[in-house]
């Protein structure tokens, strides 16, 4: 493998501390087709006193809603901030954390100027206007129920809840509902004055941008905000303590939720990367501990593991998904493995591997200009942006011993605590001894090159795509072919089970074998399917593209589909399957395609039915194989700082593996596929839940229609921050947290969706009004401003998509396999700036009848 050249993640990173205390970094990538501010606040969750739990999240949401400007002329009111960014190509977002609350917006490099003035105007100046407070109370109450009726939210927090005593990580961090009722804007204006001062600001700026400039625009925004003195409780200590802990939840659910857990440290201290490469041991990859003995042979659908250290305390923890009766089995897996890794530690194999994934996911983090601006506020917020090649370092320097030596003064079986979620039909409580029985107690014992435009080489036996993207030492790549025709009705779920086991071994190589020569190189074996496409694909060091390519070679070639990995499976499918019920986004929306294509095309349920699966084996997979994979024409693509000759090597020789029929070469199998829409009906399933989710299904246009752009500008227009259904919906009347438009393009049908969560007595309040406002859009044509914040934002996330090899590759397959050619990514803004308003309306006509196919999720609550 050929090695990878040293960077410096902080290297030209300038950094200026205003007179009023407020913190700028500003690092120029001249790589990189957009830039990032990000405004980072020292104020979350640890710093709420108890009577104020959930205020942090509730000015992150003011934020977006009203400010008063320095300058005359300059106030933002409601939904501005994000409308204004839109209509400079940009997306914008926040979130709130334990010890700071980040609000970032990414854009093309020209819109610098007009993004640092409106960000500095919405953190200097919120208004917290009465008015607009209640209504975003009303919309912050249905995110803390829609969390209620999240089965790992509630049990990942409800395991700090058991860990801890005292300190204020135990507490549900949102808020109850009783709370998030009773706040004044007295109490929210108080907390930000207190804590949103400059000395508790830090600003960094990433992105194609002369660092001066960036500089400059900073001190003029910034320098007169006028610093003023705080005084912060810092909360309560939580005292050292032993003794084993368990909590057993019960509720409308289908699967089980267990989180094992314990006490750890906080961010800077010596055991942190140590902790990090244990986690990576247990669970990171498919050579993971956990998956090999857990994941692997079906004992749990997914599991797990992360060390989580904000300042003050840590938490590590193993979460995992699984049927209620495997919950003992699961137990003792995680309690042998952890034991095992703090008598013995990691092998030196081991160790190779998990340094490769997590240099491979700090690499990933760093691509995108909102994930490096992030991560030097991190630092800087932390005292000192050299922690951050402290850190990268670590990950090479820490030892197998280190790790050990870790795991044996943390993870301790005399402090554990687990809870697990439970439906309530499931038989007994997991109790403190059961846990203790589980976890005994053991002895302790190159050149600078601009991106390049894709390149097309078409051979006898496949097309190959090229694309270099120079900056980050990671390669893309995939193998991929069309699918020429839907599976039945009576498989569905045949192309999940396939795909999934694909990656359970082939050539000469099993499943541990398999996932450890992937991780060797950097990367994570993935292997997708959809009813227009299959492909096989992973991100890898850059140097070791010919062994990847090679490898995916093999797994798309020569699959080993052994009996008890296609059963081992199947179990997983059905699992998976059993769980998209108790999702309350994914699950409106199975439902509505169901309706609308008849549980069949497009409509067929992607993981099945407990009835299909059970008459899938062997055969009918290796059958699903030689019919997607031997008979189209294979594409393989590679996306990233590679050589482009190298790359195309490393692709010709892995074509070579694949080898073929006489039809895949000849490029001869036609796609004759018909997807027929059926509108008119719905699906409802109630269950005992806090929101009631409703998705609706339009008819819409494909992936290679004309007017797809045209869907695209509509949904921009009504969905989104700032969007119309956002602002009516949610902002107006406190319909909803959770408001969602969208285009979605297949290749042989298209849908217009709409999607609304929230509370069960006002179902046919939302789906009237969403239904009204459905409506304007087929009655009038959007507004010029509509129509020009929603081409821009299009335009410009076309390129700032642009920030990894791995989102690259999505596009460049997407335009090739869906869309038929490579002439939109030279030029990604082209067909969003030739819509016209009419050119929306005529796609809106689909509404005027408000003919559709629903989903519906019903709570009871």
């Amino acid at each position: 493998m050929t090695p990878v050249p040293h960077l410096r993640w902080t290297a030209d990173v300038r950094r200026e501390i205003l007179p009023n205390g407020l913190t700028l970094l500003v690092q120029r990538d001249p790589f990189s087709p957009a830039v990032a501010v990000v405004s980072w606040v020292k104020a979350g969750f640890f710093d709420e006193p108890d009577h104020l739990v959930g205020v942090s999240h509730v000015l992150e949401h003011m934020y977006f809603k009203g400010s008063a400007g320095v300058l005359p002329g300059t106030d933002l009111g409601p939904g501005a901030l994000a409308r204004e960014t839109k209509a400079a190509g940009g997306y914008l977002n926040a979130h709130t954390s334990y010890d700071h609350t980040a609000y970032y917006v990414v854009l093309p490099p020209e819109g610098l100027r007009r993004a640092i003035e409106i960000q500095s105007t919405a953190l200097r100046g919120a208004l917290i206007d009465r008015g607009e407070l209640e209504r975003e109370l009303q919309v912050i109450i249905e995110e803390a129920r829609r969390k209620l009726d999240s089965p790992g939210a509630v049990a990942h927090e409800t395991l700090h809840e058991v860990l801890f005593d005292r300190h204020r990580i135990r507490r549900w961090r949102i808020g109850t509902e009783e709370q998030l009722r009773g706040y004044s804007r007295e109490h929210i204006a108080g907390y930000y004055e207190s804590r949103y001062v400059p000395g508790r600001t830090i600003v960094a700026i990433v992105g194609n941008v002369d660092p001066e400039e960036a500089l400059a625009l900073g001190r003029e925004h910034y320098g007169s905000w006028t610093a003023r003195a705080t005084t912060i409780d810092d909360g309560p200590q939580e005292p050292p303590r032993r003794g084993v802990r368990s909590r057993t939840l019960r509720g409308d659910v289908t699967q089980a939720e267990l989180v094992v857990g314990w006490q750890a440290p906080a961010a800077l201290h010596s055991d942190e990367t140590p902790l990090a490469l244990a986690a990576g041991t247990l669970s990171a990859g498919r050579g993971a501990w956990l998956y090999q003995t857990l994941r692997e042979p079906g004992v749990v659908s997914s599991i797990g593991a992360s060390h989580q250290a904000p300042l003050e305390v840590g938490v590590f923890s193993i979460g995992a998904e699984l049927t209620p009766a495997r919950v003992p089995d699961a137990l003792k897996g995680i309690a042998d493995a952890v034991t095992r890794l703090a008598r013995r530690g990691p092998t030196p194999d081991d160790m190779t591997r998990v340094r490769a994934l997590l240099r491979q996911r700090w690499a990933r983090r760093m691509e995108s200009v909102d994930g490096r601006a992030m991560s030097l506020a991190s630092a800087e917020a932390l005292g000192d942006l050299d922690l951050l090649e402290q850190e990268y370092a670590a990950l090479g320097s820490t030892s197998a011993a280190d790790v050990r030596a870790a795991a044996d003064r943390w993870l301790v079986p005399d402090a554990v605590a687990a809870v697990v979620y439970l439906p309530e039909s499931a038989s007994s409580d997991l109790g403190t001894e059961q846990l203790q029985r589980a976890f005994q107690p053991r002895r302790n014992g190159r050149p600078v090159q601009r991106a390049t435009q894709p390149e097309l080489v078409a051979s006898s036996q496949g097309d190959l795509l090229l694309w270099r993207k120079p900056g980050v030492p990671l390669v893309s790549l995939g193998i991929y072919v069309p699918r020429t025709s839907f599976d039945p009705p009576a498989e569905a779920g045949l192309a999940a089970l396939a795909a999934r086991t694909m990656t359970r071994g082939a050539g000469d190589l099993d499943a541990a074998s398999l996932a450890i020569a992937c991780e060797r190189l950097g990367g994570v074996l993935s292997s997708s399917q959809s009813a227009d496409w299959a492909g096989v694909s992973m991100t890898s060091e850059a140097g070791a593209i010919s062994d990847a390519a090679m490898l995916l070679a093999q797994v798309a070639a020569a699959p080993t589909f052994g009996e008890r990995e296609v059963e081992t499976e199947k179990l997983l499918v059905a699992e998976d399957q059993a769980q998209l019920t108790d999702d309350m986004f994914r699950y409106p929306f199975q439902l509505a395609q169901g309706e609308a294509f008849g549980d069949q095309t497009y409509g067929l349920p992607p993981l099945g039915t407990a009835e299909s699966l059970a008459t899938l084996g062997t055969d009918e997979v290796r059958r699903w194989h030689d019919n997607v994979y031997r008979s189209a024409r294979p594409v393989l693509a590679a996306v990233g700082d590679v050589d482009m000759e190298m790359a195309r090597d490393a692709l010709e020789a892995a074509l070579e593996q694949l080898g073929g029929s006489a039809a895949r070469r000849l490029g001869t199998m036609a796609d004759e596929r018909h997807a027929a829409m059926t509108l008119g009906g719905s699906r409802v399933v109630t269950r005992d839940r806090k929101q009631t989710a409703l998705a609706m299904l339009f008819e819409g246009p494909g992936r290679r229609a004309e007017d797809r752009w045209a869907a695209e500008v509509w949904a921009a227009v009504a969905g989104g921050l700032g969007g119309r259904l956002f602002e009516a919906l949610r902002d107006k009347r406190s319909l909803a947290y959770t408001v969602l438009a969208a285009s979605v393009q297949w290749r042989h049908a298209g849908a217009l969706v709409a999607y609304i969560a929230t509370s069960p007595e006002r179902e046919a309040e939302a789906r009237e009004q969403l239904l009204l406002e459905l409506g304007r859009f087929a009655r009038e044509a959007v507004s010029n401003d509509e129509h020009e914040r929603a081409v821009n934002y299009l335009a410009g996330q076309a390129l700032v998509s642009r920030q990894s090899t791995s989102a690259m590759l999505g596009e460049l397959v997407d335009a090739y396999l869906l869309g038929g050619s490579l002439d939109e990514i030279e030029h990604p803004d082209q067909g969003y700036r030739s819509v016209r308003r009419e050119d929306v309306l005529r796609v809106a006509t689909a509404f005027e009848n408000g003919l559709r196919a629903e989903g519906v999720v019903r709570g009871s609550s």
